[in-house]
Protein backbone atom coordinates (compact mmCIF):
# COMPACT_ATOMS: atom_id res chain seq x y z
CA UNK A 1 0.00 0.00 0.00
CA UNK A 2 1.41 3.45 -0.98
CA UNK A 3 0.80 6.01 1.45
CA UNK A 4 0.18 9.79 0.81
CA UNK A 5 0.81 11.85 4.02
CA UNK A 6 -0.12 15.46 4.14
CA UNK A 7 1.03 17.50 6.55
CA UNK A 8 -1.51 20.31 8.31
CA UNK A 9 -3.10 21.07 11.87
CA UNK A 10 -6.68 20.07 12.53
CA UNK A 11 -9.07 23.48 13.19
CA UNK A 12 -11.06 25.47 10.74
CA UNK A 13 -8.36 27.98 11.64
CA UNK A 14 -5.73 26.51 10.41
CA UNK A 15 -7.64 25.20 6.84
CA UNK A 16 -6.49 27.91 4.64
CA UNK A 17 -3.06 28.45 6.24
CA UNK A 18 0.15 28.21 4.39
CA UNK A 19 0.98 25.23 6.53
CA UNK A 20 -1.81 23.22 5.47
CA UNK A 21 -1.24 22.71 1.76
CA UNK A 22 -0.50 19.29 2.36
CA UNK A 23 -4.27 18.82 3.47
CA UNK A 24 -4.95 20.63 0.50
CA UNK A 25 -3.13 18.35 -1.89
CA UNK A 26 -4.44 15.24 0.19
CA UNK A 27 -8.30 16.52 -0.70
CA UNK A 28 -7.55 17.31 -3.89
CA UNK A 29 -6.42 13.56 -4.49
CA UNK A 30 -9.45 12.17 -2.35
CA UNK A 31 -11.55 14.06 -5.09
CA UNK A 32 -9.60 13.51 -8.47
CA UNK A 33 -9.19 9.82 -7.59
CA UNK A 34 -13.02 9.37 -6.16
CA UNK A 35 -11.72 7.44 -2.97
CA UNK A 36 -13.65 6.62 0.03
CA UNK A 37 -14.97 9.03 2.57
CA UNK A 38 -12.45 10.20 4.54
CA UNK A 39 -13.03 8.26 8.29
CA UNK A 40 -11.21 8.93 11.60
CA UNK A 41 -8.24 6.32 11.98
CA UNK A 42 -6.26 6.68 15.31
CA UNK A 43 -4.98 10.15 15.31
CA UNK A 44 -5.85 10.67 11.38
CA UNK A 45 -8.28 11.20 8.84
CA UNK A 46 -7.55 8.98 6.28
CA UNK A 47 -9.32 8.08 2.70
CA UNK A 48 -8.12 4.74 1.01
CA UNK A 49 -9.33 3.33 -2.17
CA UNK A 50 -6.78 2.09 -5.70
CA UNK A 51 -4.96 4.48 -7.80
CA UNK A 52 -5.29 1.51 -11.47
CA UNK A 53 -3.89 -1.47 -9.75
CA UNK A 54 -2.08 0.14 -6.62
CA UNK A 55 -4.36 0.91 -3.26
CA UNK A 56 -3.52 3.78 -1.62
CA UNK A 57 -4.12 5.58 1.28
CA UNK A 58 -4.65 9.48 1.61
CA UNK A 59 -3.08 10.51 5.91
CA UNK A 60 -4.18 13.68 7.47
CA UNK A 61 -3.27 13.62 11.22
CA UNK A 62 -5.25 14.95 13.27
CA UNK A 63 -2.41 15.62 15.42
CA UNK A 64 -0.61 19.17 14.87
CA UNK A 65 2.40 19.73 12.93
CA UNK A 66 4.68 18.83 15.51
CA UNK A 67 3.79 15.39 16.69
CA UNK A 68 2.57 14.23 12.99
CA UNK A 69 4.95 11.31 12.29
CA UNK A 70 2.83 9.83 15.30
CA UNK A 71 0.43 8.74 12.50
CA UNK A 72 2.70 6.02 11.13
CA UNK A 73 3.30 3.79 13.72
CA UNK A 74 0.69 1.44 12.34
CA UNK A 75 2.29 1.68 9.03
CA UNK A 76 5.55 0.79 10.36
CA UNK A 77 4.49 -2.71 11.85
CA UNK A 78 3.38 -3.81 8.14
CA UNK A 79 5.43 -6.50 6.87
CA UNK A 80 6.44 -5.55 3.42
CA UNK A 81 6.24 -1.85 3.85
CA UNK A 82 8.98 0.52 3.33
CA UNK A 83 9.03 4.51 4.03
CA UNK A 84 11.68 4.45 1.14
CA UNK A 85 9.66 3.59 -1.46
CA UNK A 86 5.85 3.36 0.08
CA UNK A 87 6.03 6.97 1.49
CA UNK A 88 5.46 10.21 -0.01
CA UNK A 89 4.80 13.12 2.39
CA UNK A 90 3.08 16.15 1.56
CA UNK A 91 4.67 19.67 3.18
CA UNK A 92 4.88 23.58 2.99
CA UNK A 93 8.46 24.95 2.29
CA UNK A 94 9.09 28.75 2.98
CA UNK A 95 12.39 28.42 1.22
CA UNK A 96 10.72 28.26 -2.15
CA UNK A 97 8.42 30.84 -3.85
CA UNK A 98 4.89 30.09 -3.73
CA UNK A 99 3.56 28.45 -7.21
CA UNK A 100 6.95 26.45 -7.17
CA UNK A 101 7.41 23.21 -5.52
CA UNK A 102 10.42 20.22 -5.25
CA UNK A 103 9.91 16.32 -5.19
CA UNK A 104 13.01 14.56 -3.23
CA UNK A 105 13.73 10.65 -3.04
CA UNK A 106 15.19 11.87 0.76
CA UNK A 107 16.70 14.75 2.83
CA UNK A 108 16.64 16.81 6.13
CA UNK A 109 13.87 18.03 7.60
CA UNK A 110 15.13 21.81 6.76
CA UNK A 111 13.93 22.95 9.83
CA UNK A 112 10.29 21.66 9.46
CA UNK A 113 8.46 21.00 12.77
CA UNK A 114 6.44 17.98 10.99
CA UNK A 115 8.92 16.56 8.96
CA UNK A 116 11.52 16.60 11.82
CA UNK A 117 8.74 14.60 13.42
CA UNK A 118 7.97 11.96 10.38
CA UNK A 119 11.70 11.50 10.37
CA UNK A 120 11.96 10.86 14.64
CA UNK A 121 9.31 7.89 14.13
CA UNK A 122 11.04 6.37 10.98
CA UNK A 123 14.45 6.70 12.65
CA UNK A 124 15.51 7.81 8.67
CA UNK A 125 15.26 10.54 5.81
CA UNK A 126 14.56 7.88 3.51
CA UNK A 127 11.29 8.65 2.08
CA UNK A 128 9.99 10.67 -0.78
CA UNK A 129 8.73 14.09 -0.13
CA UNK A 130 7.19 16.83 -2.31
CA UNK A 131 7.80 20.04 -0.38
CA UNK A 132 5.47 23.19 -2.05
CA UNK A 133 6.34 26.46 -2.42
CA UNK A 134 4.55 29.00 0.16
CA UNK A 135 7.56 31.42 0.65
CA UNK A 136 7.01 34.75 -0.84
CA UNK A 137 7.05 35.44 -4.40
CA UNK A 138 9.31 38.81 -3.81
CA UNK A 139 12.52 37.89 -3.35
CA UNK A 140 13.09 41.33 -1.25
CA UNK A 141 10.33 40.51 0.87
CA UNK A 142 11.33 38.88 4.45
CA UNK A 143 9.01 36.69 6.42
CA UNK A 144 9.77 38.01 9.61
CA UNK A 145 8.41 35.44 12.49
CA UNK A 146 8.08 31.91 10.59
CA UNK A 147 5.74 30.94 12.83
CA UNK A 148 3.48 33.65 12.33
CA UNK A 149 4.02 33.48 8.29
CA UNK A 150 3.20 29.59 7.69
CA UNK A 151 0.39 29.85 10.24
CA UNK A 152 -1.51 33.22 8.12
CA UNK A 153 -3.51 32.50 5.44
CA UNK A 154 -2.38 33.12 1.96
CA UNK A 155 -3.48 36.08 0.05
CA UNK A 156 -5.73 35.56 -2.60
CA UNK A 157 -3.51 35.74 -5.04
CA UNK A 158 -1.15 32.94 -3.41
CA UNK A 159 -4.11 30.50 -2.36
CA UNK A 160 -5.16 31.08 -6.57
CA UNK A 161 -1.42 29.93 -7.47
CA UNK A 162 -0.83 27.12 -5.35
CA UNK A 163 -4.35 25.56 -6.44
CA UNK A 164 -3.23 26.01 -9.84
CA UNK A 165 -1.12 23.41 -9.37
CA UNK A 166 -3.39 21.05 -7.75
CA UNK A 167 -3.47 19.09 -11.38
CA UNK A 168 0.15 18.80 -11.22
CA UNK A 169 0.57 17.56 -8.09
CA UNK A 170 -2.65 15.00 -9.00
CA UNK A 171 -0.28 13.69 -11.93
CA UNK A 172 2.72 13.08 -10.14
CA UNK A 173 1.96 11.69 -7.73
CA UNK A 174 -0.19 8.81 -9.66
CA UNK A 175 3.66 8.66 -11.88
CA UNK A 176 4.89 7.91 -7.73
CA UNK A 177 1.93 5.07 -7.33
CA UNK A 178 3.44 2.97 -10.11
CA UNK A 179 6.79 3.97 -11.11
CA UNK A 180 8.69 5.57 -7.78
CA UNK A 181 9.72 9.18 -6.61
CA UNK A 182 13.25 8.93 -9.14
CA UNK A 183 10.92 9.21 -11.99
CA UNK A 184 8.76 11.62 -10.60
CA UNK A 185 11.34 13.86 -9.88
CA UNK A 186 12.59 13.73 -13.55
CA UNK A 187 9.56 14.51 -14.93
CA UNK A 188 7.70 17.38 -12.87
CA UNK A 189 10.84 19.22 -10.84
CA UNK A 190 12.18 22.43 -12.83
Amino acid sequence: MKVILGLGNPGQEYAETRHNVGWWVVDHLADAWRLDGWRKDGEAMTASGSVGNVKVRLVRPLTFMNLSGQVLKPYLRRPFWAAATDLLVISDEVQLATGTYRFRARGSAGGHNGLKSVEQHLKSQEYARLRVGVGPTDPQRRVGDLADYVLDKFGKAEAAETRALLPTFEEALRLWTTDGIERVMNAFNR
